[in-house]
């Protein structure tokens, strides 16, 4: 699922308390930073240690990954990250009706190829290609896939990874810590979280206070070949890059994966649709829309304190 690519700039960037201690990793191809207070240093190592066993379980890159085995050989047995991640998946497919499909790795894999040896698919290839999510079948101990289709849970990924370290300094009665994955934070107590913007980099979209929430950011303007026109962010039905959007960024309670799997949904939608479903969840979003309007919904006072918006 993940390659190495070391983005120019995050999708938001997140400022813990300056008495906490931060740690900052390369994984699960981006820069992942973990910040806990003093006297929870001890818990820093075995924190890296989650990620790198999500990274383990979903990457479709690393040879021995169960998902790596499934798209190449068809079948996998899955290990717990493995199936957690499939089963959660399957569940965006139905809440999304189909904008959130994993089952698009063939295009964004092979047909595109983001990152070194680039290359950008023909529209035959693509019409030809398969996003059909009936091909895949598991259970809680294994997996197949029938030829021509490939899973990416890249979607999602990283917001599992968030989830499962979050709940792990929770387990350890851990009452203030940060962990952000890129375009996912998570905070156990208040933290500062800027959202970057892609038009002016001095200066971020908006910055706000948000307290044991996450929040998760998609754009289509950091990981693309050649020009944002073939961007990384593929809609599973018209099986083409979008362009509605140029980032939005969720803020709720809800589990990270799931922001993760909304945002990217979200992404992709019709416009209207979008909305529609994001106002359905009770979502808050910040919304950069593809024409440079910023839309930030009226809701997002019940989830941060001390909103700044520089324009």
């Amino acid at each position: 699922m993940y390659r190495l690519f070391l983005f120019a700039s995050l999708f938001i960037t997140c400022n813990a308390d300056v008495q906490m201690i931060q740690r900052t990793k390369v994984l699960m191809g981006t820069f992942v930073s973990i910040s806990v207070d003093k006297e929870d240093k001890k818990l820093l190592k075995p924190s890296f240690e989650i990620i790198k066993r999500v990274d383990n379980s979903l990457s479709t890159y690393k040879k021995n990954t169960p998902i790596f085995k499934l798209n190449n050989s068809h079948h996998a047995f899955l290990n717990q990250y493995s199936y957690e991640a499939l089963k959660l998946s399957l569940k965006y497919y139905k809440e999304t009706e189909g904008y959130f499909n994993i089952a698009v790795g063939t295009i964004t894999k092979d047909l595109y190829r983001f990152g070194a040896n680039e290359r950008i698919a023909a529209k035959s290839e693509l019409q030809k290609s398969s996003t059909s999510i009936e091909a895949l079948r598991f259970d809680r101990h294994e997996a197949f896939l029938e030829n021509g289709v490939k899973i990416d849970l890249g979607g999602m990924g990283k917001g599992f990874a968030t989830d499962k370290v979050s709940k792990f300094l929770l387990q350890n009665k851990v009452k203030k810590a940060v962990v952000a994955l890129s375009g996912d934070i998570r905070c156990i107590g208040s933290c500062k979280v800027a959202v970057n913007n892609p038009l002016d980099v001095t200066h971020p979209l908006v910055t706000f206070i948000m307290r044991d929430s996450g929040v998760s950011t998609s754009g289509n303007y950091n990981r693309y070949v050649q020009r944002k026109k073939y961007n990384h962010l593929i809609n599973p039905k018209t099986k083409e890059s979008e362009q509605k959007f140029i980032s939005i960024t969720l803020v709720s309670k809800l589990p990270s994966a799931t922001l993760d799997a909304y945002a990217t949904a979200a992404s992709v939608m019709p416009v209207k649709k979008s909305y529609a479903f994001l106002n359905a969840k009770n979502l808050a979003y910040i919304i950069l829309q593809a024409d440079k309007k910023l839309i930030i919904s009226k809701n997002i006072d019940d989830y941060v304190d001390l909103l700044h918006n520089p324009g």
